[in-house]
Order: C-alpha cells, then sequence, then structure tokens
C-alpha cells in the first residue's frame, strides 16, 4: 500500500482541526457582539445566559487547543464571559466569578501587547461589582477584616470614590492599623469628602499619635466643610483648650455663632470658653442664653452652677468689706441652678456632690443625708 496517498486527507484534517478550533475562537467572540445587543435590548436573563452559554463552551473549546489557547483574547473573552455570568446567574455565581479572576490573569500574561486591554478592563470591572457587594456584607456584619481585603483594592482602583476611602479607612481603624487608616481617611479628605465622621477619626488618630498640629488642621477643615456641626466644633474647641489655644477656639466659636447664632450648643461652648479663661460674667451671660433656648439643658446649667460657686470663691478673696454678702447670694445662685440640674438629672454624681458641699456648708445635714444615701444607690 502507498502511504503516501494518505498524506493530503492527513493535511486536510489538520487543516479542517485548525479551521474549526479558529472557528470556535470566532464563535467566542461573536457572542461578545450578541450579548451587548442582548442588554441593549433588554433581554430577559435566561436569554442572556444562554448567549453567554454559548460563547463560553467555545472558549473551552479554543482554550484546550494547542495554537488557540496561546491567544491572549481567547482568555480575555472567557475572562468577561465568566465575569458577567457571575452577575447575572443566580446558580453558582461564585464559581463563575473565580473562574473569572483566574482567567483574567492567564489573559494578562499572555497579553504582552495590550491587545485585549478594554475587554479585560470590562471584565476586571464586573468583579469589582461583586468584590463591592462582597464588601458591603462584610462591612455590615462587622467582619471588618473580610472588609477590608476588598475595600483597599476596591479604593486603590476607584482613588476618587469617597466612599470607598472612608470605609477603608473605617475598617482599618477597627482593626487598629492605623498607620493605613490615615491614608485613607486622607484620601477621603482630598476627595473633597465632607462626613463629620472623617475628621473626627482623623483626629482621634493624630492625637493617639500625640500630632496635635495635624489633629487641630483636621479639625479645622472639618469645620470649614460642616460650618453648622456642633460635634466637629466640640471637638476643635476642646482640643484647642486643652492646649491652651483660648485665641483660636474664641474665634472658631464666635465665627459658628455668627453663621448659627439660634444654637444652644454653641453659646454652652463659648461659656466654657469664657469660664475656662476665668471671664465668668461673660460665661454667665453664654449660659443663659444657652438656657434660654432650652431651660432644661443639663449641661449649661451644671455649668452655670459652677460658675457662680467660681464667682462666690474670687468674691471671698476681694477686699470688699460686704464680702461674705455676696458670697452667699453667688452660693444661693449655684444651689438654685444645681437642684433645677439634678431634677432633670438625678443620676449625676457631680451634681450630687456639689449639692453635698452647698448644704454641708449650710449645716443643712438631713439633706446631706438625702444625698448621700442618692450616691449609694448607684
Amino acid at each position: 500500500m502507498n502511504r503516501k496517498a494518505f498524506l493530503p486527507i492527513i493535511l486536510f484534517l489538520i487543516t479542517f482541526q485548525a479551521n474549526a478550533q479558529k472557528s470556535q475562537l470566532r464563535i467566542a467572540r461573536n457572542t461578545i457582539g450578541k450579548l451587548q445587543a442582548a442588554i441593549v435590548a433588554k433581554a430577559d436573563v435566561n436569554s442572556q445566559i444562554n448567549i453567554v452559554g454559548e460563547g463560553l463552551k467555545a472558549t473551552l473549546s479554543a482554550q484546550q487547543d494547542r495554537k488557540t489557547k496561546k491567544y491572549p483574547e481567547t482568555w480575555a473573552i472567557g475572562a468577561y464571559l465568566n465575569s458577567y455570568l457571575a452577575l447575572i446567574d443566580s446558580k453558582d455565581p461564585d464559581k463563575y466569578y473565580q473562574d473569572a479572576l483566574a482567567l483574567i490573569d492567564t489573559a494578562k500574561q499572555l497579553d504582552r501587547f495590550h491587545e485585549n486591554e478594554k475587554l479585560l478592563n470590562a471584565a476586571l470591572l464586573n468583579t469589582l461589582v461583586i468584590k463591592q457587594d462582597k464588601a458591603n456584607r462584610a462591612f455590615n456584619s462587622y467582619d471588618y477584616a473580610t472588609a477590608l481585603g476588598y475595600l483597599k483594592e476596591l479604593s486603590d482602583y476607584f482613588p476618587q470614590d469617597s466612599t470607598l476611602a472612608l470605609n477603608t479607612a473605617i475598617a482599618s481603624q477597627n482593626l487598629r492599623r492605623y498607620d493605613q487608616a490615615l491614608i485613607y481617611y486622607n484620601r477621603a479628605v482630598e476627595t473633597g469628602a465632607s462626613n463629620p465622621v472623617i475628621y473626627q477619626h482623623l483626629a482621634e488618630i493624630y492625637s493617639s499619635k500625640f500630632d496635635t498640629e495635624n489633629a487641630i488642621k483636621v479639625l479645622e477643615t472639618g469645620q470649614k466643610r460642616n460650618p453648622g456641626n456642633t460635634f466637629i466644633l466640640n471637638d476643635l474647641v476642646n482640643m484647642l483648650l486643652d492646649n491652651e489655644r483660648y485665641d483660636s477656639a474664641e474665634k472658631a466659636l464666635e465665627d459658628a455663632i455668627r453663621l448659627e447664632g439660634q444654637n444652644k450648643q454653641l453659646y454652652y461652648l463659648y461659656g466654657y470658653l469664657k469660664q475656662r479663661k476665668k471671664q465668668h460674667t461673660q460665661a454667665e451671660t453664654a449660659y443663659n442664653t444657652a438656657l434660654s433656648m432650652d431651660p432644661n439643658f443639663f449641661p449649661a446649667l451644671y455649668q452655670l452652677g459652677t460658675v457662680y460657686i467660681e464667682m462666690g470663691n474670687e468674691t471671698l478673696k476681694s477686699t470688699k468689706e460686704n464680702r461674705m454678702q455676696l458670697y452667699e447670694e453667688q452660693i444661693n445662685k449655684s444651689e438654685n441652678i444645681l437642684t433645677h440640674a439634678f431634677e432633670i438629672a438625678p443620676n449625676d454624681r457631680q451634681t450630687i456632690q456639689l449639692l453635698i458641699e452647698i448644704n454641708t456648708r449650710k449645716q443643712r445635714y438631713d439633706r446631706v443625708d438625702e444625698l448621700k444615701e442618692r450616691l449609694q444607690e448607684f
């Protein structure tokens, strides 16, 4: 038998197989167009799944061929189709998601000239949508370690997304990765985020590092972006007061009061500032202004009570002939205010202690015993 007679047939079979594999790649390529058309036409999910299934079948065949498996397009198409199927197929989305990740890596390794970059970016974006969902579920379940793994990647890919930066920072902070938290809080600030939580947490971390300058700077930025937010202002003023920067604290409060005058918290803080500066008359006025807005505002009541005690003590140190009478007047004012404060917050230990001291001085020992018993109840 002449063996050469079979040669054309063998060559024909090889050519047919090669063409068959190329046609499989062509089918997979065409599937991308069919899928896009189906998406635009708002075809139902099952129709889209069938189209993707057709493409994946062709892609799998092309991946197994010794020639077409070398084409980065083969893997890029498979990556995109799997990533899209992971979004729309509820049966086994995690399998398609994992397959998409593996295929993206293979395609990137083969695609040295970035010829399939658009297709790979589309596949990558689909996987990021899935990672966002996984991150949200983990974050909302307080599983910050899992959430952070996804959030960090998402924020690095979308650095202009302030919400992603904020959530990444919060997850980092909850895991006590403070240096990393600083990076992402600052990223949120740089992208123009105004959420007060960002500035409060940033200041808290800087303070823990004894970096007072940056803590104050962050809170000042937060106040400018949230001019009516009393929580940031409270943190800022307290930090300024703790560092004896009274002039800065006073300016911050006066600016805020000009913007939002009818705010009891602002007047309370202003009174507290004046009290720290030993300007008791101005402190009294500020606390009374706050109480005119809310007569039962406990912080202002308590601090006003202490102001009258301080004013009384100053009177005792004076050379006035009627200083004892003036002292008694201030102590009586303090008692009246603190009694009101006690009615509002009967479990406040500091208020009870001051009332014990006042009643002890006035030799009202029955009342002193009642107040001491109250202290022992909690």
